[in-house]
């Protein structure tokens, strides 16, 4: 079953682009590659608890299960050791990226208290883009009454296009509500 984001990139999205930029072949039109999701708990070192909470949640959202990240190396000042559980993340790709996305652009963001769209300056420079919600709440899978804390996590958008401008094109006709 195809998402109805992945349906309107390839009627629309996909056209527009085209005629957008005037590109010469169609491997040049820019896609999504993948959707990763990420949070970090450097507070996981004292409560174990909070890891489990994390990864169940970030599962919750992302529909599939997500991995622990551990640390690279020991950091003294802040009491991490290598090896330690600092956070987790999620890739998302194909289907599944699709459904996240639009899930995130239609029900998630206009959630967000007080939302008049995302900036457009949080493109890196390369086609992607990237951008901190502050808490977990806004997701509709979330039970309000089983959050131990609040968390706020990282989305990164990445694109196969090779300027900014092209990626903003590409995730506004998505339907990516950035701010006017």
């Amino acid at each position: 079953m195809a998402s109805r984001l992945k349906e309107k990139y390839k009627n629309e999205a996909f056209k527009a682009l085209m005629e957008q930029f005037k590109y010469d072949n169609v491997m040049q039109v820019p896609k999504l590659e993948k959707i990763t999701i990420n949070i970090g708990l450097g507070e996981a070192k004292e409560n174990a608890k909070l890891m489990e909470g994390a990864v169940e949640e970030l599962g919750l959202i992302a529909g599939q299960k997500p991995v622990v990240t551990k640390a690279r190396k020991s950091i003294a000042n802040f009491k991490v050791r290598q090896g330690m559980p600092v956070g987790t993340k999620v890739t998302l790709r194909g289907d599944n990226m699709y459904v996240f996305a639009d899930k995130f652009f239609n029900v998630a963001l206009p959630r967000v208290r007080d939302f008049k769209g995302v900036s457009r300056n949080a493109f890196d420079g390369r086609g992607n883009y990237s951008m901190g919600i502050k808490e977990q709440l806004i997701f509709p899978e979330i039970n309000y009454d089983k959050v131990d804390t609040i968390k706020g996590m990282n989305v990164v958008f990445t694109t196969t296009a090779k300027t900014d401008e092209e990626a903003a094109a590409l995730l506004e006709l998505l339907g990516m509500p950035f701010e006017k």
